[in-house]
């Protein structure tokens, strides 16, 4: 995706990510498969999750962006945050192509594990553009599953922004749980993802939401994956997960107000893999997400991702090659440490409120879905 160098979505974070990958011996690795980038995914196979008519006023936006000055453009999402640029349906269609292809390896056995480094987009509907996507891939990714035969699939979204889109493309499928760990709604974009969206008719409880307040940081997201994510996943018991790792959590990140750190993520992958260890012979889809510090927490967190889902244990300091990549990338004061992070500045007020509210976010969560999944 292209928005342009002053747009939130900086692209140095893929590549970095990619770099720091390849710099610590993950790719070179005899069990790693590093398959090519796909081409476009065909509009037959998009429109298995999107409305023909959609992507028909996306090809076309694509192909003369100065056609999204009509009328038209903002009914299917065009706006500023989601400008129309040439070859913006090729870019979007490319990363659907490469989720879809990682869920596909999983699904059919070829791989236990996979890791499309670009997918992550949760916010496009079947009909409108949102959020810093144009086709939501990550629903790609869990209807490509269910397509080679998954039975039931978890999706785990840990991005500080609700999920909204993937919930909203699975809300009524029985077959698909969309469990979502946020910043609350009534403080972040998109204003959605509350307790009580919990599954539509013939499959309640199987969307989940976990709204977080404000300044809530590592403790908060290592209750809900104990006390909610753990739980839900067992009562529902998938043949699959596949999780959104957006780390926009992260204290530097300008797009929200959570304060975790750099030691949280590793955690995190690593309760992930235990629960696709337990549930489903080790069946895990990871696409990346949100993460708008571009130089810091995204590289290594989701470099750290694929060494967890290989079992590999990364410590002490970063590649200095990587740390000069970094600066040919014009990232200014790379970190010399896999977890090193100055943390963040919370006054006592804050982080008091941030525990009290965070204990009636779980709460609420288990009030809503607690009794389809023997929670209570």
């Amino acid at each position: 995706m292209d928005w342009g160098p002053d747009h939130p979505y900086d692209r140095r974070r893929h590549r970095l990510t990619v770099a720091l990958c390849r710099e610590a011996g993950l790719l070179d690795r005899g069990d790693v498969a590093i398959e090519p980038a796909p081409g476009p995914m065909p509009d037959e196979e998009l429109e298995r999750v999107f409305a023909p008519a959609f992507i028909r006023a996306i090809k076309r936006f694509s192909a003369d962006p100065l056609l999204a000055s009509g009328w038209d453009a903002g009914q299917w999402g065009i706006d500023g945050d989601n400008g129309a640029y040439p070859g913006m349906h090729e870019a979007s269609a490319r990363i659907c192509a490469a989720s879809a292809a990682a869920a596909r390896a999983v699904a059919e056995g070829r791989a236990t594990r996979s890791f499309a480094p670009t997918g992550g987009a949760h916010h496009g509907l079947a009909n409108r553009v949102w959020g810093f996507g144009v086709y939501n891939d990550t629903a790609v990714a869990i209807d490509a599953a269910l397509a080679a035969g998954a039975e039931r699939v978890a999706y785990v979204d840990l991005d500080v922004h609700h999920g909204n889109g993937t919930q909203a493309i699975f809300y009524d499928d029985p077959r698909v749980m969309t469990v979502s760990v946020h910043e609350s709604g009534r403080y972040l974009f998109p204003g959605s993802g509350f307790p009580h969206e919990s599954g539509g008719p013939g499959a309640e409880g199987t969307s989940v939401n976990v709204a977080l307040p404000p300044y809530a940081g590592d403790d908060a997201y290592r209750a809900a994956m104990t006390e909610i994510v753990g739980p839900v996943l067992r009562g529902f018991r998938p043949s699959l997960i596949v999780t959104q790792c957006g780390i926009d959590s992260h204290h530097a990140d300008p797009l929200s107000h959570l304060v975790t750190t750099m030691p949280l993520f590793p955690w995190l992958w690593s309760e992930l893999r235990a629960l696709a260890d337990e549930l489903c012979e080790g069946r895990w889809v990871a696409l990346a997400g949100g993460g708008y510090e571009p130089c810091s927490a995204p590289p290594r967190a989701w470099s750290l991702l694929l060494g967890r889902q290989l079992g590999v244990t990364i410590e002490g300091d970063l590649p200095e090659a990587w740390r000069a990549a970094a600066l040919e990338a014009g990232c200014p004061e790379p970190p010399r440490g896999w977890l090193e992070d100055r943390g963040p500045s919370l006054d006592l007020d804050q982080a008091a409120r941030a525990v009290a509210e965070t204990e009636a976010a779980i709460a609420a969560s288990r009030a809503a879905v607690g009794g389809y999944w023997g929670l209570y």
